[in-house]
């Protein structure tokens, strides 16, 4: 069995996947600075534990991380319980796509990975949007090759940012309201919110198809908070919360077969 682990800013999601692919568990816990490779360890046998998995099955490790201290902790994580390296995601690393950049060296390795898994499920051209503590646009575009995309604040990043900012403003639930126009305090703050992460998704992708002239390119939604803004709008055709997990999976499996 293969593990993979998504290092983000706030969260990191574990992967446990069979030998044919299929995702058999997915854990989230969220990202500590302060873990060691010790505490990391711990985690994983009470993940595995816990559901009834036995981390003796594991043969294979990949990381990708956004987070430098921690993707040292994970690499002796792994050197201790498998004997061995993980494969670590990245730019560094071959993924089996172009990237068309200016300097790809700089790309995140959870945008690699959502990109590399968002062509082998859906094709190009095909746009991610990842909701996370950034949201990601990722574009591939007709003949396969990774374009850049956008960066921005996340919605929980700009939530917690309005409500520290703002005095009399409080914290409220994340969630989509019944309508744009907010009626209330409450609405009016959900509506600038989740709308306004879908409208600020809908205008940026127009413009993203409208330079490369791919109108007709998938829209693939992920991350945390994706079924929560998909509920505002009709801008995605799926919704994938496994997406990262898979392109890591992807990479590691491309790179298995180039060796």
């Amino acid at each position: 069995m293969l593990l993979t682990i998504d290092v983000g800013n706030t969260q990191t999601t574990v992967g446990l996947f069979a030998d044919d692919g299929a995702n058999l568990m997915c854990w989230r816990m969220p990202t500590l600075q302060t873990d060691t490779s010790d505490s990391l360890r711990s985690r994983l046998h009470g993940y595995f534990a816990m559901d009834g998995f036995n981390f003796s099955s594991v043969t294979d490790a990949a990381v990708a991380s956004v987070v430098p201290v921690l993707t040292r902790a994970w690499l002796r994580c792994f050197q201790r319980m498998l004997g061995r390296d993980p494969l670590l995601v990245g730019p560094g690393a071959s993924c089996g796509m172009e990237l068309a950049l200016t300097n790809p060296s700089r790309v995140g390795a959870d945008r690699i990975a959502n990109a590399v898994a968002a062509v082998r499920s859906y094709g190009a051209p095909v746009i991610v949007v990842d909701f996370g503590t950034a949201t990601n646009i990722d574009v591939v575009d007709r003949e396969g090759a990774y374009r850049g995309g956008t960066i921005g604040p996340g919605l929980i990043l700009s939530a917690d940012a309005l409500f520290a900012r703002a005095a009399k403003l409080s914290s409220v639930p994340i969630e989509c309201p019944p309508h744009a126009l907010g009626d209330s305090t409450e609405s009016a703050l959900q509506s600038g919110l989740v709308i306004g992460a879908a409208a600020q998704a809908e205008g940026l992708v127009a413009r993203i198809k409208q330079e490369l002239s791919i109108d007709d390119a998938t829209v693939v939604g992920t991350g945390g908070l994706a079924r929560t803004v998909s509920v505002a709008t009709n801008l995605f055709d799926v919704i994938d919360s496994d997406l990262t997990l898979r392109g890591i999976r992807e990479i590691w499996k491309w790179q298995r077969e180039h060796e």
